[in-house]
Parts: structure tokens; C-alpha cells; sequence
């Protein structure tokens, strides 16, 4: 069911329901009869069951450990050996390895993954092809001497030899971390340098939005700059004929290849244990070095087993579709789908060329089940008034998974109108943190406009007031109560654990704190509203951004904004409104006074802003997130660069109106 307004959909309205063939065939359901025939727990409905799985840790992760098979060459002697965040200990003494579990799937033959680029038609990589040179690279890398706990870092785009490298690299016990080769030089070093790599792997350059994008000279500087490198191995990406590499000392990725094939009898993955180090990912870097957040081997895998299994619903020859990049955590996930027996589709270039819905297109011809999208995204195509399912087939599209922003009702419903009237539209929120969702989709539940379905399988996520009481039906703070397997090991180089600490437990010790502004509904429902940190608060009214952001949207003279609230000295607010206008368009008192009139009248005279501003850009990270707490930070006085890293920025310079702002400003008084 869908509404009948396009631009006013209330939030809560439902907009779909599963089928009784689809609750009967989801995951979901299977785990519950499942742990009903074998471990005698039966539970009435998800809300239930999702007690059960943050209540009792030990049953549900061990219950986790043996429905999906995880194989181990030594068994753990507990489930949890100790509760307390941080350094919780889950499986103590088992031996395992994540790249083991993916690749096992290689038995099944088929298809592993489909891979299309601006000058690569969409073509599958068979699980033969995908498990040999797994197995090849991983045994070039023994004999160049990496080894367990050393660091294999990459600069390549979302391409089947990144996935080939991630795998062999933590194969053989080695830790991973990857920048995609649009982060500029400082980007990447500020990021892999910190690990100090003995191994790097790069591309000479790549293709975006039909013109080539020659990156040598990035690359000399970006090897000269990682000082304990070994090897450098070089993929001629943008141009696969060359002979001379980049970099003098480089090896062709084909040389470094070369050899007799790995057959999987001759191959011995590493076993290490449960908490052995699998990869890196980085914070946004919006304020200050890059957090290098560290993941394990058996948290990661039996996180990303529960999540694709259960929150997107993924079986078996499943082909799922994500616009991502290799710098993002959302690739981590999807080069893990193949555990599930699912098949990631990678695409690298340009999401809007040679035409506007080529991600559509990709889908379609990929015949994808699953297709991943971000609010923002979808603004886009709304603007430019393109239905997909006016276009394309999409007969497999079963569920929409909604990520990377907040997404309102008029977001979620635009699917329904677009799309296909009966879609899974699963709205979820997470982080690179735990690199994986809180709360998300559950396939058994219905759809409600401008909500995430429920709280995640594990995930013992609650909103906190001011007083850290848990709070129903009011805005508070996201915290999560109870360790989950796949929380950060630690940061890379934070002596003492002092920067882990801060970032997650300052607040209220013993509970994670996530940052973001978050509302649980009497009904099971819930929202994430943005950044605790970069929140309005008004009057003591707590209001999150995208309250302003979704009511904006509705203004086809407003292409883009950004707000921020400054607590003053005296006790009071200023809370300005920077809008980007559409092209053509110039900021005057009726665009102002309809501004001001929407939000009034879509909430409270607490949403207006004090003053509106027209800017030029608004200022994004590199992984497409708004910089609202640089901005504010900026506005209360902090230097530029304290409070903003320009090499983790889309386009630095749209910070410069900002800077400029604060120099000139007599609006307000610190």
C-alpha cells in the first residue's frame, strides 16, 4: 500500500506488508524454527527473539556459531569469557579464517561475483577463477615474506583484483586496509601510513565519467611517503598495455602472479585466533587524523553472516548491487555477501554516466534481487524526474536497502512510485565502527514511512536521555548496552587505548556511544536522526538535522543545505541555515519567507533558522556525509585547520565561505 501524495507522506503510514510466502521464505524465519526444533526456544514474534538475542549473548552468538558451520581447526572453550565493553573476549582458543569461510562456497561452482565498468560490459567471475587466484596471490604474498600481523595495504578502485587482494591478504593472516585511488595523496597517507605496510597495491590510474583520470604522479608521491614498504605491486588498470610502470620499483601485477596455479588441496589458510586482526577502516577524518579502527577475523565473519542472512534476507544465488566505492566499509560488506552464497555486482565509474540511470541499467542486466541506494541518490533521480520502473524490467528486484543518510517518507515512498508497488524497502543505519548495521530491515515486518524497521539480532541498542535513562517515544542519544563481537579490537597506534576510550565510552562508561540522535517508538520502530554532536538544540528541544534537511527537499529552489546550532556565552542560540540554490535561482525574501514558513509549518517556530545564508557548495567527506560538526566547530571560533582534515573532504574548497564568514561575521557573540 502506498500513499497518494508524493511530497507530503506522513511519517509512520504503512507502506508495505510481506506477503505470507515471504515471511514463510525469509531467513529470519528459518533461524526461529530452526532454534525451536534444536534448542527449544520458541518466540512469538521478532520483537521477542530480538530480546532473547541481547539477553542472552551466550546462547544466541553460540547458537549463531553453529547454525552457520563456522569451521575451526581448534574449538572455543566458551562463548564469552568476558562481558565487559570494552574488551570483551568472545570464543577464546578457537583457530579459524575469514577468507576460508568465503571461499568455501567455491565448491557450488557458478558464478562468485559480476563486475562492470565505463569500458567493461558486465561479465561474470566464476568461483573457479575468483578461488585460484585467491589461492595464487595468497601464496606469491608467503614468499615475499608477508606473514601474519603484517600490514597489506591497497589504492584501488571497486574491481575484482581488490576483492582477489583482500582475500589473499587475510588468507594468510595479514591485516588489510584499502583506499579507493579518488582519495588524494594526503588522503591516503594520512590513513595508510599510520600502519606502516610492508605490501602496496595500486592501480596507474581509472576512468570516471568517460575521461581517463591518470594518477602517477599521486602515486610516486604516495610510495615515497610510505617509508617501510617492501613491495609494490602495480595493477595497469587505466592503461592495460603499458610495460613501465608508474613507480620504478613496482612489480606488474601479472608478473607477481605468475607461477603454477594453487589447487585447493595444496593451499593452507592461516588459522589464527578469533581476535586476530583482519583489517582496517578509517573514521571520515573530518576533525584530525583518521581513526584506524580495527576489525577481527571471527567477529567480522559472524557479524556479516548474521546481518546479510537475516537484515537483507540474502539466499543463495542471490545478485545484489551497491554504488560503492573500496574506501567505504559499505564494500567490506558487500565483498563479504559471498559467504552467504549471494553475488555481489561491483561497478566502478561514474553513477550518473554515460547516462543518468546506469545504475539501474547495471541492476536490470545484472538480474538483481537486491539493489542498495542512498538518499541522496534518490533526490537525484527524483529531481530529474526519472522511473526506473518505467525503464526496466527489474523483474528479481525484491528489496531496496537505504543507507548512508536518514531517509524521510517521501524518500521511502518514492520506490513504491517508482519502482515496483511491492518492494522490501529497507531503511537501516550503522557505522565503520562495528562495520555493520544496528538497526535495519527484518523481511516479516511492514514498512512504515520514515522508519527503520527495528533494532538489529545482537544488538542491544537503546536511545539515552540527559540522565542516561533509556527513554520510548522521545529523542535521545544511541547507545548500545551489551559487546557485540564485531566492535573495533582497538585503534591502530592509540597507546593506552586513551583515543578508543574517548571516542566511544567518555559519556557513559562501560556503555558505547555511538554519536547520533536516536528515537524508539512505542510501536518497535525507530529513527536515526543524525549526529548527536552536531544537533540543534533549541531552547532545550533537541532537533535533529534531518528534520530540516527532509522538510527542505520540498523546495525545488533548495539544491542542497547544511545547519548548525551555537550555543552562546549568554545562554543563547544562533542557529543559521546555509542553503545551496538550484541553478538559475538567487536567494531573495520570498525564497527566505518560504523557508521559514515551511518549517514553521511543517514542525515548530523552533526549527526556523535565526538567519539563511547562500553559499556556493556545501562542504561533504570523501564517503559522502555532510560536515555540519567542522562547520560549527569553525563558527565557534576553532582554527580551520583543527576542525576540518581538507584531504578527507569531497572538495575542500567548500569550506572556504565558512572560514571567510567567521573573518567578517557580526551576527553573533561568542
Amino acid at each position: 500500500m502506498v500513499g497518494a501524495r508524493a511530497n507530503n507522506m506522513q511519517s509512520g503510514e504503512q507502506l508495505w506488508t510481506p506477503s505470507a510466502a515471504r515471511i514463510r521464505d525469509a531467513n529470519v524465519t528459518a533461524f526461529s524454527q530452526w532454534l525451536e526444533r534444536d534448542r527449544g526456544l520458541r518466540f512469538a514474534d521478532y520483537a521477542a527473539l530480538w530480546r532473547w538475542s541481547v539477553e542472552d549473548l551466550d546462547g544466541f552468538w553460540g547458537a549463531l556459531f553453529e547454525y552457520f558451520h563456522i569451521d575451526c581447526s581448534a574449538p572455543p572453550s566458551c562463548v564469552l569469557a568476558r562481558r565487559n565493553m570494552p574488551g570483551a573476549q568472545w570464543f577464546p582458543g578457537t583457530r579459524l579464517n575469514y577468507a576460508q569461510h568465503v571461499l568455501r562456497r567455491e565448491h557450488g561452482g557458478g558464478d562468485a561475483l559480476l563486475f562492470a565498468s565505463e569500458s567493461h560490459p558486465l561479465a561474470p567471475v566464476s568461483w573457479q577463477t575468483l578461488g585460484t587466484e585467491v589461492r595464487t596471490l595468497a601464496t606469491r604474498l608467503r614468499a615475499a615474506g608477508v606473514a601474519p600481523g603484517d600490514r597489506v595495504v591497497a589504492w584501488m578502485p571497486n574491481i575484482p583484483q581488490t576483492m582477489v587482494a583482500m582475500l589473499a591478504t587475510t588468507a594468510v593472516g595479514a591485516i588489510w586496509a584499502c583506499c579507493s585511488p579518488d582519495f588524494g595523496e594526503r588522503g591516503t597517507l594520512d590513513r595508510l601510513a599510520q600502519l606502516k605496510p610492508k605490501l602496496f597495491f595500486c592501480v596507474d590510474g581509472y576512468r570516471y565519467g568517460g575521461k581517463a583520470i591518470d594518477r602517477g604522479e599521486e602515486l610516486r608521491r604516495i610510495v615515497g611517503g610510505l617509508t617501510d614498504l617492501e613491495h609494490v605491486i602495480c595493477l595497469p588498470y587505466l592503461d592495460p598495455e603499458r610495460t613501465e610502470m608508474p613507480v620504478p620499483s613496482a612489480v606488474p601485477w601479472n608478473s607477481f602472479m605468475q607461477g603454477p596455479a594453487i589447487s585447493e588441496a595444496e593451499f593452507r589458510y592461516e588459522q589464527v585466533p578469533f581476535d586476530h586482526p583482519l583489517w582496517i577502516l578509517f573514521s571520515s577524518g573530518t576533525t584530525g587524523l583518521p581513526k584506524a579502527i580495527v576489525h577481527g577475523h571471527g567477529g567480522i565473519l559472524l557479524e556479516n553472516l548474521k546481518n546479510a542472512t537475516f537484515h537483507f534476507d540474502l539466499h543463495a544465488g542471490d545478485r545484489l548491487f551497491f554504488f560503492t566505492t573500496s574506501g567505504w566499509m559499505l564494500w567490506n560488506f558487500l565483498t563479504s555477501t559471498p559467504l552467504t552464497g549471494a553475488v555481489p555486482v561491483l561497478y566502478d565509474g561514474h553513477p550518473a554516466y554515460p547516462q543518468p540511470d546506469i545504475l539501474w541499467k547495471i541492476a536490470d542486466a545484472a538480474g538483481a534481487s537486491l539493489f542498495g541506494a542512498s538518499p541522496t541518490y534518490v533526490d537525484q533521480l527524483a529531481r530529474n524526474g526519472i522511473a526506473p520502473g518505467e525503464r526496466y524490467a527489474l523483474s528479481n528486484l525484491r528489496t531496496i536497502s537505504l543507507a548512508g543518510s536518514p531517509a524521510t517518507p517521501e524518500c521511502m515512498a518514492w520506490f513504491y512510485r517508482n519502482v515496483k508497488a511491492d518492494l522490501w524497502v529497507a531503511n537501516g543505519s550503522g557505522g565503520t565502527d562495528c562495520c555493520t548495521g544496528f538497526v535495519g530491515g527484518v523481511p516479516t515486518l511492514p514498512v512504515h514511512a520514515g522508519e527503520i524497521q527495528a533494532p538489529s539480532l545482537g544488538v542491544s541498542v537503546k536511545a539515552f536521555d540527559e540522565r542516561g535513562q533509556s527513554v520510548i517515544d522521545q529523542v535521545g542519544e544511541l547507545v548500545i548496552t551489551e559487546p557485540m563481537p564485531s566492535m573495533p579490537l582497538k585503534f591502530w597506534n592509540d597507546p593506552g587505548d586513551q583515543r578508543y576510550l574517548e571516542t566511544y565510552f567518555q559519556e557513559y562508561p562501560g556503555i558505547w556511544r555511538h554519536g547520533d540522535f536516536f528515537r524508539i517508538n512505542a510501536s518497535g520502530g525507530c529513527a536515526v536522526l543524525g549526529r548527536s554532536d552536531a544537533t540543534l538544540n533549541r531552547y532545550g528541544v533537541r532537533i535533529g538535522t534531518a528534520e530540516i534537511y527532509r522538510t527542505l527537499a520540498l523546495l525545488g529552489e533548495v539544491q542542497d543545505s547544511l545547519i548548525v546550532n551555537l550555543d552562546l556565552r549568554d545562554g543563547g542560540f544562533f542557529m543559521p541555515l546555509f542553503v545551496k540554490l538550484s541553478p538559475g535561482t538567487k536567494m531573495d525574501a520570498g525564497i527566505e519567507s518560504r523557508i521559514r514558513g515551511l518549517l514553521r509549518g511543517e514542525y515548530t517556530a523552533r526549527h526556523v533558522p535565526d538567519k539563511i545564508y547562500e553559499v556556493p557548495a556545501i562542504p561533504y567527506t570523501l564517503t559522502g556525509k555532510k560536515m555540519e560538526v567542522p562547520v560549527r566547530r569553525i563558527l565557534m571560533g576553532v582554527a580551520p585547520a583543527k576542525a576540518a582534515n581538507p584531504s578527507a573532504m569531497a572538495d575542500a574548497s567548500a569550506l572556504d565561505y565558512f572560514i571567510d564568514y567567521v573573518m567578517r561575521q557580526e551576527d553573533y557573540v561568542l
